[in-house]
């Protein structure tokens, strides 16, 4: 029968830049078929992909070989014997799956050929010496070097926000400095809390930044040794010691890759809180408007109030000389009706010495 495909689907292809051995070069220019194909006559299991007359992937499928998802539309494995990584875009996560589990199902049936095939020879051949055969295994890569950033998905949260209800309006200025007093002291424990989140909002980006760093300096380690397992692979003549380090290797990747999610989950925790600290900052806003206006308010009073001062100091004033007024008339009328007097007087002796 010869080689007959037995598994197709459509994907963006990729392979590992030879020269940095860190970012993905595309090898295709639109999503392409790529396809699993089984040769009977060898009993061998090989993914190839064409982009035109042109062969992009040529992997013959070994049981070291291993399938990575690094997100949930790309995919990866390293090929030791031609020597790079390819890497699959795919336009849903469930083309991704449908491709790793056939992947492994078609590693499995080559690693029991493989082993039909070394009992065959086994019977066949005296016992010899084991010979060092077959390929190093693939290693996990970091996700630093997966995919572009279109794969990633991001959800943002909206929250409301209650209106608060506005206090009832004092006709009176006593009042209306109560309240002020009052708004006065929230203000300024708004402000002291501001205070603490700004203080905690500086920290937080100062930690974003260290842990940025951090980030950078763990995704170049795990660059640094994935190039130096890449090397590896390419020994010929693998030993039990390259074997130990290259295990070693792997544990300390998969130590990175759990340090960078713990770090993740702490930028997203920050994120939260920076958005609490800006929920509190609109309530302050809120809360020093109605101070303004109610400042806005106690000055309108006590503008009335100096007005009313005003016009009772002046009613005093004209009652101060009204009384001045009816002194110096009481005082006249005294005078006039003293003379009166002396007049009467006089007139009662003249009549008096009149009618002697």
């Amino acid at each position: 029968m010869g080689e007959q495909p037995i598994f197709s689907t459509r994907a963006h292809v990729f392979q590992i830049d030879p020269n940095t051995k860190k970012n993905w070069v595309p090898t295709s220019k639109h999503a392409v078929t790529v396809s699993y194909f089984y040769d009977s006559t060898r009993n061998v299991y090989r993914i190839i992909s064409l982009d035109g007359s042109k062969a992009i992937i040529n992997s013959t499928i070994t049981p070291n070989m291993t399938f990575t998802k690094t997100s949930q539309k790309f995919g990866q494995w390293a090929d030791s014997r031609a020597n790079t990584v390819y890497g699959l875009g795919f336009s849903s996560e469930s083309h991704l799956s449908k491709f790793a589990e056939k992947f492994a199902e078609f590693k499995e049936a080559a690693r029991l050929a493989k082993e039909k095939s070394q009992e065959k020879m086994e019977l066949t051949s005296t016992p010899s010496q084991e010979s060092a055969t077959g390929d190093l295994q693939s290693p996990l890569t970091p996700k630093s070097i997966n995919g572009t950033d279109d794969e990633r998905v991001t959800a943002d949260a909206s929250q409301n926000s209650e209106p608060r209800a506005e206090p009832n309006a004092v006709p009176f200025p006593h009042s209306s400095t109560t309240i002020s007093k009052h708004w006065e002291a929230e203000l300024a424990a708004l402000k002291g809390n501001n205070a603490k989140l700004t203080a905690a909002l500086l920290e937080s980006t100062a930690n974003v930044k260290q842990w940025k760093q951090q980030l950078a300096a763990y995704q170049e380690e795990a660059e640094r040794l994935h190039k130096r397992v890449t090397e590896l692979e390419c020994v010929s003549g693998q030993t039990t010691g390259i074997k130990t380090q290259k295990t070693e290797l792997n544990q300390t990747i998969e130590e990175l890759e759990a340090a960078l999610k713990a770090k993740e989950e702490e930028l997203e925790q920050l994120k939260a809180e920076v958005e609490n600290a800006h929920q509190l900052q609109s309530q302050k806003d809120a809360v020093t408007q109605k101070l303004q206006e109610t400042e806005t308010r106690n000055a309108e009073l006590e503008a009335q109030l100096a007005e009313l001062e005003q016009r009772l100091e002046s009613n005093q004033v004209e009652q101060e000389s009204f009384r001045k007024s009816l002194r110096s008339l009481l005082e006249l009328l005294d005078g006039k009706i003293f003379e009166l007097t002396e007049l009467r007087d006089s007139l009662a002796k003249l009549i008096e010495g009149g009618g002697s």
